[in-house]
């Protein structure tokens, strides 16, 4: 089978972190290269740029500057990291992709989609990952979780419920768009439980026998 990239997006505290590196182990058990990766980072350069984004007080960039970062970031890890393993015949996992910006740039960050698409073309093109997996969970629960995490990485959560909630019902409304490249995860429900939705979606749509290892946190 060619080589895939499947993106795990959703708010923060959502889980993305430990179902993509379920995912990513879960390839390498079953005899299939596969890089697990981020945004914003994922490369050298991008990984600059995340800290600009994720560390510091919510109001130090607008909307605008957030997004021209965040595509920045996304040029470089294409570039410099996804390409180059998909040209590989590697699969690629990444923790969040473009629908991230569409989310909180543009719904959430009211810069509006027809300003993001327009950037997102002129960086990204027409390349699209194969299948998103959106991890939709209260955003109450959810921002309880990413505060739990405590770190320096938490610039996004700083914004507040409000705004969490505005990007939660932003990723439902880019989901709602197309049905066969997106497929929304109900992840108000124990990790393991989510584990077996993700890989009963990834198995279905690309004919696998991923199996889960629930040690992997």
């Amino acid at each position: 089978m060619k080589n895939k990239m499947i993106v795990i997006d959703g708010v923060d505290g959502s889980g993305k972190g430990v179902q993509t590196r379920r995912l990513h182990q879960a390839l390498l058990a079953d005899g299939m290269r596969s890089i697990l990766t981020r945004e914003p980072g994922g490369s050298a350069a991008a990984e600059d740029i995340r800290k600009l984004l994720v560390e510091g007080e919510p109001d130090k960039w607008d909307s605008m500057t957030e997004l021209l970062l965040m595509y920045a970031a996304r040029r470089t890890h294409l570039n410099d990291t996804i390409q180059p393993a998909l040209k590989r015949g590697d699969w690629v996992i990444s923790d969040r992709f473009a629908d991230s910006s569409r989310a909180f740039q543009g719904i959430a960050g009211e810069l509006g989609l027809e300003v993001v698409e327009k950037v997102h073309q002129l960086v990204v093109g027409s390349f699209a990952p194969d299948l998103v997996l959106i991890l939709d969970i209260p955003e109450s629960v959810a921002l309880r979780r990413a505060l739990a995490r405590g770190g320096g990485e938490d610039r996004f959560e700083k914004k507040g419920a409000e705004y969490q909630a505005r990007v939660r019902q932003a990723f439902k409304q880019v989901a709602a768009t197309d049905n066969r490249l997106y497929q929304v995860i109900d992840a108000n429900q124990s990790i393991d439980a989510v584990t077996v939705q993700v890989f009963d979606t990834v198995n279905r749509q690309f004919q696998l026998s991923l199996k889960v290892n629930k040690d992997i946190e």
